[in-house]
């Protein structure tokens, strides 16, 4: 049995990285819980390794959900020994396909287990500080206020706006239009024209 040292770094951030030690018969799945600890990342995303050569391309993919994937394996199921087949050997490593981060993995020290009870997997380096999982958007300035009010505050604002109101504010002219509506225009004309010839007289 052997100890195996990893460098984990970002493919966008190459200056922030992580070694990490881990007994090489361990699996993939505590590497794998072992990179997210190390970077405070959530690990109960979707990842995946895949064996490379040394030019980066995706071999063998081990995976923490191997559903829909024909050849894919389960990180649990697998041991780190049983694909590591170069002394440099080189793994690429993707985590919540969604937000599409990835890592550089290279093997480079294998240590003999001299029967150390240090706990395996362990990050035995930090190098800078890892980038948030998560972007937190913050609401612009000048929003409107009602929007974060609570709903009691927003209730005793809208009450007091409704006692401001008047109930109605032009009652005669409502009445008057359904008074004359019922009276039909040779009527209404006759009315006019009396009231013309009284005010001649006067």
């Amino acid at each position: 049995m052997a100890i195996y040292r990893f460098r984990i770094s970002f493919e966008e951030f190459d200056d922030i990285h992580r070694d990490i030690e881990i007994l090489s018969i361990q699996s993939f799945e505590q590497f794998h819980l072992a990179i997210q600890e190390s970077i405070g990342f959530d690990a109960s995303k979707p990842a995946s390794f895949f064996m490379s050569n040394d030019n980066w391309k995706k071999g063998q993919e081990i995976t923490t959900n191997a559903e829909g994937k024909e050849d894919a394996l389960l990180m649990k199921n697998c041991r780190m020994c049983d694909f590591i087949a170069d002394p440099h050997q080189k793994i690429y490593y993707v985590f919540d396909l969604p937000s599409q981060w990835t890592f550089f993995i290279e093997l480079f020290k294998i240590l003999p287990d001299n029967g150390s009870t240090s706990k395996y997997p362990v990050c035995v380096k930090r190098h800078g500080d890892a980038p948030k999982q998560y972007i937190v958007v913050e609401p612009p300035k000048g929003t409107a206020d009602a929007e974060f009010m609570d709903d009691e505050l927003f209730s005793d604002v809208v009450m007091a706006e409704e006692e401001e109101t008047p109930e109605e504010e032009d009652d005669t002219a409502t009445v008057d239009t359904e008074f004359t509506s019922d009276v039909d225009e040779e009527e209404f004309d006759n009315i006019e024209e009396s009231s013309e010839e009284e005010g001649e007289k006067d």
